[in-house]
């Protein structure tokens, strides 16, 4: 295989794995449509920091350390899943703010700039927060690290520098997902003042909280083969 079919057939692959529905697509999903356009940014640039680093990781062979060592597999795998129950927990019992009427004489731009400002008061809410959220989703969780490991070599050409060739594609695989969710923000970014409704706000908490606490589980519960 040469390097530009190499390059082509790992564009096309990882595209279509980067908009399948799964953890990540939920979080930024969630936070663009109930914390503002920022948050999920932020959310978005640590899960694509936590693809680099699974990425660095796999290609310097640390990949191959967890998919060969039982123990620290069991070990990422159960603080992953303890994490993604507690997070899922967290949105699911999350108790949904009123909507402001006074916002609601507003233009749909001034209430969503104000809600945000309203919302950027609280530690829980904050960008950094988030950006942290989307980062441990990511590094927590041990399969990505095992993708990497077994997916990058299919796409490595003979003849290059391995380690390089590792960060080049996992470099291309997380502006994919930069690509991809900036897209989701701007597609629910028209449907901000719907979503934030308290029973629409709460319905969409409780759904997401659901698919990461069935992740955890999953994760929690499966058995290394």
């Amino acid at each position: 295989m040469t390097t530009p079919h190499a390059l082509l057939a790992f564009l096309i692959a990882s595209s279509l794995l980067t908009i399948t529905p799964g953890l990540d697509t939920a979080l930024v999903l969630r936070c663009a449509a109930l914390a503002g356009p920022k948050r999920a940014a932020a959310a978005a640039a640590g899960i694509c920091l936590g693809l680099l680093t699974w990425g660095l990781a796999a290609s310097i062979g640390l990949g191959e350390l967890l998919k060969a060592s039982a123990l620290a597999y069991n070990v990422l795998r159960l603080a992953g899943a303890c994490y993604l129950i507690f997070l899922g927990a967290k949105l699911f019992f999350r108790r949904a703010t009123s909507p402001n009427p006074a916002l609601d004489s507003a233009p749909a731009q001034v209430a969503s700039d104000q809600s945000f400002a309203t919302n950027s008061t609280s530690p829980s809410e904050s960008a950094h927060r988030w950006f942290l959220r989307g980062l441990l989703t990511n590094l927590l969780n041990p399969k990505v690290g095992i993708f990497y490991v077994t997916f990058l070599p299919l796409f490595i050409p003979a003849h290059v520098n391995v380690i390089l060739f590792s960060l080049l594609l996992a470099g291309i695989h997380a502006f994919e997902g930069v690509i991809w969710f900036a897209i989701i923000i701007a597609a629910v970014r028209p449907l901000g003042r719907w979503l934030r409704n308290a029973r629409v706000a709460k319905t969409l908490d409780r759904l997401t909280g659901a698919i990461f606490v069935a992740f955890g589980l999953r994760l929690l519960l499966e058995s290394r083969s």
